[in-house]
């Protein structure tokens, strides 16, 4: 303790605890002896000097509170980079959130226009599934029904190589499953047709050649003008552009009616009035090449496979227009109509044997077409199915799938 003394009255200065600071150059045990004056003197100076330590002591900590607080804020600023860092599991299950939510409304229409449509295929083939599915209504597996179903599919145009093939298939997978109620053998035989008509089910591919050339053929009545404007609209929609041929030549208004569907598909059309129907196709297939078209689709008049001369006049066609692309046409197509039963295997066989077929259009589904004639093209000429048809609008057009198939065949 530091003791201060000096000569005069005690009571001269008041805050003798203030000169602690100014006389901190004496030690803990001396006395220092001065007058009033002296001591007032150094208090001032004691006092001053304190007042500038202690602004400087509070500008340090004012700095000192200052960097602290920058400290603490810089996490803070680091937060959003971290929220959306891709690595964060948050910031991923934040980011595939949205997803989910919007991948319904972008597939439901199409999933509710495909059920639409396969509601109409079932209705075309409800009077072929009624006489097949009435089979299984017994309670027994033995050969009566075995005899019956081999009847239903015979009368369904199934074919009796195919029936056969059906048969032996479902005896084969009814012993494997060891099924023993006739419900059973109905989904078994759902399979088998399935198996059976997968070889058939095949995608139109376009974007090989520039412009992929499609050649349509198909007897008088099949649909094949109705089916090219029909093919045009589900290019069309998968954002390819189409030209079409109008070298149907022979049958009245057949151009005009392409035209139509020109129209309504808003594609070109090349035509001639009463020209001969190979050069209207090389004109086509020019003009496609030239403009730089997708597709050209070039529609050729009804034929029976039985009309000979006919018959040339499509291989004629079919030169021409390799003299125009030399890799074309690459897609032949036939147009049969679904009601024709084992007539149409008939026209498969004879078109293929002119042309070199590589895909079909069934139409007319709707209709009462028995359906079965696939599984006979199936067994007996297997060149793939593009696309089925159910209507007369232009979305009645869809793409052929085996396990739809069968099921609507039984349903």
């Amino acid at each position: 303790m530091k003791v201060w003394t000096w000569a005069g009255d005690a009571g001269t200065l008041a805050d003798a605890g203030g000169l602690t600071a100014a006389a901190a150059w004496t030690g803990p045990d001396e006395v220092c002896a001065m007058t009033p004056q002296e001591a007032l003197s150094q208090a001032e100076e004691a006092r001053t000097a304190q007042r500038k330590f202690g602004f400087i002591e509070c500008m340090i900590l004012q700095i000192q509170a200052m960097f602290s607080f920058f400290k603490k804020k810089s996490p803070t600023l680091e937060v959003p980079s971290s929220a959306v860092t891709p690595t964060s599991p948050v910031a991923q299950t934040a980011a595939a959130t949205p997803a989910p939510e919007q991948r319904p409304a972008q597939t439901e229409p199409a999933h509710a226009a495909r059920q639409g449509w396969l509601d109409r295929l079932k209705a075309g083939l409800r009077k072929t599934g009624a006489s097949i599915t009435t089979v299984f209504t017994g309670t027994r597996i033995d050969d009566e029904l075995y005899e019956e179903l081999e009847t239903a599919l015979l009368v369904a145009d199934t074919g009796v190589k195919a029936t056969e093939h059906l048969l032996q298939d479902l005896k084969r997978r009814v012993k494997e499953a060891k099924a023993t109620e006739p419900s059973q053998v109905k989904t078994l035989l759902a399979d088998a047709i399935t198996d059976l008509l997968l070889p058939l089910q095949k995608p139109l591919s376009i974007g090989d050649h520039q412009p992929t050339v499609i050649m349509v053929a198909g007897v008088n009545g099949a649909g094949k003008t109705t089916s090219i404007g029909k093919l045009t609209k589900h290019l069309a929609d998968e954002g390819l552009s189409v030209l079409l041929a109008a070298a149907d030549t022979f049958r009245a208004a057949a151009k005009e009616q392409l035209a139509v569907w020109a129209t309504r598909n808003t594609v070109e059309i090349v035509s001639q009035q009463g020209g001969d129907p190979a050069a209207v196709s090389f004109d086509a297939v020019s003009a496609g090449r030239a403009r730089g078209r997708d597709v050209v689709l070039v529609d050729t008049a009804g034929r029976l496979p039985t009309q000979l001369h006919l018959m040339e006049e499509l291989k004629k066609i079919k030169r021409v227009v390799q003299k125009a692309e030399a890799t074309a046409p690459h897609e032949v197509l036939l147009v049969i109509d679904g009601n024709t039963g084992q007539n149409a295997l008939a026209q498969v066989k004879a078109f293929d044997d002119t042309l070199g077929l590589t895909g079909l259009i069934v139409t007319k589904l709707d209709g009462t077409a028995k359906g079965g004639v696939l599984c006979a093209i199936a067994r007996e000429k297997p060149i793939p199915v593009y696309f089925i048809g159910v209507g007369e609008k232009l979305e009645d057009l869809e793409t052929f799938n085996a396990r739809e198939f069968a099921q609507a065949l039984l349903s």
